[in-house]
């Protein structure tokens, strides 16, 4: 194998996780917030009450809520996102169709801004407008390419999927956990469940390991202990 074929093969393993970036966000982003809403939710229940029967109730409501509300919430929020490239992407072509030699001179002023000799940054400029100009404004001047465009349905569909795969995980412990010790149950459980997760999108990101765990199991601990402390002080132990 010569040097060259040898520094493609090697050019060929090189892992870019940037096209995974939209999807991870999101499913990331859901599954923790599954098993962190819910958990809380039935931590602050089950610190409220000596029955099984509220503490389950409590984790289906944060279950199907948390997970209609986390795919609205994303479809929304990246439909806006998608929305507003959109209009970028018309005004910039209406400036190319009125002012082409203004903006043949502003992308080739981009090129230079990264290093590039004048003459060759117009050189630059001019073969990617022939080729499309509009997609070389977008991305050179706008950041937008086929890779980070939005997709609002994949997005939302990611999400509320993720915040179920989550927020189950919670509900089988309030199904089959000891009810005097729900709160460790699920406190455990979820720091568990938790590590796996931010190990998974570490990995899956390309990101260090134990910082994603440190990071996601600290803050869960912080909101699952306010919310058992509420429990403790505001609930009144029942039977309901």
């Amino acid at each position: 194998m010569d040097q060259k074929t040898s520094q493609n093969s090697n050019v060929e393993k090189v892992n870019h996780y940037t096209n995974k970036s939209g999807w991870l966000r999101a499913a990331v982003l859901g599954a923790n917030d599954g098993i962190l809403s819910t958990t809380s939710l039935v931590i602050g229940v089950a610190a409220a009450s000596i029955t099984r029967g509220p503490v389950i109730l409590a984790a289906l409501a944060g279950l199907v809520a948390g997970a209609l509300s986390m795919s609205a919430g994303e479809y929304v929020s990246v439909s806006s996102q998608s929305d507003i490239e959109t209009a970028n992407l018309q005004r910039e072509q209406a400036e190319l169709d009125n002012t082409p030699d203004i903006e043949l001179r502003e992308l080739a002023g981009f090129y230079q801004e990264r290093g590039l000799q004048e003459d060759l940054a117009l050189q630059l400029a001019i073969q990617l407008t022939k080729h499309n100009a509009l997609e070389a404004h977008a991305r050179d001047e706008l950041g937008i390419n086929e890779i980070s465009q939005p997709k609002p349905f994949q997005a939302a569909m990611a999400s509320g999927a993720s915040f179920l795969s989550g927020g189950c995980l919670a509900l089988l412990v309030a199904i089959f956990a000891p009810i005097k010790d729900m709160v460790v149950c699920q406190y455990i459980f979820s720091m568990v469940f938790l590590a796996f997760c931010g190990i998974v999108a570490a990995k899956a990101g390309g990101s260090n390991v134990w910082k994603g765990i440190v990071r996601i199991c600290f803050w869960g601990t912080i909101a699952m202990g306010v919310t058992a402390l509420v429990g403790y002080l505001f609930g009144v132990k029942t039977a309901l």
